[in-house]
């Protein structure tokens, strides 16, 4: 579902061809670039698949490949090109270093997280070979492994994007902002169990959250914390191991 300040694909898809132009009509320059880019693809979905293409592959076989995985999962589920672009907007509002449109489509965690989304979309469809080939090459290429049986929303947004790993069976909700050497995994102890991720959680630099653990909506994990209870709605987690602090009443532990 699209919130009520973010628009739809078709519409956040013409302003960026308006950047685009303003952008390749004052630098003669990049003009070459942006029309690769932007302005010879019909649509927001085209121009990501040629994105992941361009980012994950090594060579013009791989390209090719990887950008026709991307346009077949985009055509066949539009609810991915609306989940991009609910993507790219939440980094326009919430990053104060983003300030136009085009830097946050070529923005390397936006790219590795439409990479994932195309991966998901396979393994959904028992094509887990080509879904870990993709998991394999953003890894390689963008520092970025999200397994492709984990569960993301949307307005989700992986800022500088460097050594994030998110392990099989996680879940993350809408509206979550992940943030550089974060690691997200499973945990024998717990019977292989995952941590869900609830909406709008800040989880910051270096954060580790392995096992059946639950973060509530709201909630923050501070740098380089490792997380090993439960941090109900609201709180901050901080700390090796973890305490909680800052908790609204309702939801302070006892």
């Amino acid at each position: 579902m699209i919130a009520d300040n973010i628009t739809s694909a078709e519409s956040l898809w013409r302003s960026i061809r308006r950047e685009a132009d303003a952008v390749a009509a004052g630098d003669a320059a990049l003009g070459r670039s942006i029309s690769l880019s932007i302005l010879d693809h019909p649509g927001l979905g085209n121009a990501v698949a040629f994105q992941i293409g361009q980012r994950l592959g090594t060579d013009s076989e791989t390209r090719a490949l990887f950008t026709r995985i991307a346009h077949e999962a985009f055509s066949a589920s539009p609810d991915l090109v609306e989940a991009a672009s609910c993507d790219l907007q939440v980094i326009v509002l919430h990053d104060p270093a983003s300030k136009a449109l085009l830097p946050a489509l070529l923005n390397k965690g936006y790219v590795a997280l439409q990479a994932w989304r195309v991966a998901n979309w396979l393994w959904r469809r028992d094509r887990t070979d080509l879904a870990l080939l993709l998991q394999s090459a953003s890894s390689e290429q963008l520092q970025v492994s999200i397994h492709p049986s984990a569960s993301i929303g949307t307005s989700v947004f992986l800022d500088h994007a460097t050594g994030i790993i998110v392990g099989a069976s996680v879940s993350i909700g809408d509206a979550v902002t992940i943030m550089q050497n974060v690691t997200l995994g499973r945990k024998q102890a717990d019977g292989g169990r995952a941590p869900t991720i609830g909406r709008g959680v800040l989880l910051s630099t270096g954060a580790t959250i392995v096992g059946d653990l639950k973060i509530g909506d709201y909630a923050k994990v501070g740098a380089g914390s490792v997380v090993t209870q439960d941090v109900p709605a609201g709180c901050t987690a901080i700390g090796v191991p973890a305490r909680l602090t800052n908790c609204p009443a309702e939801s302070a532990p006892t």
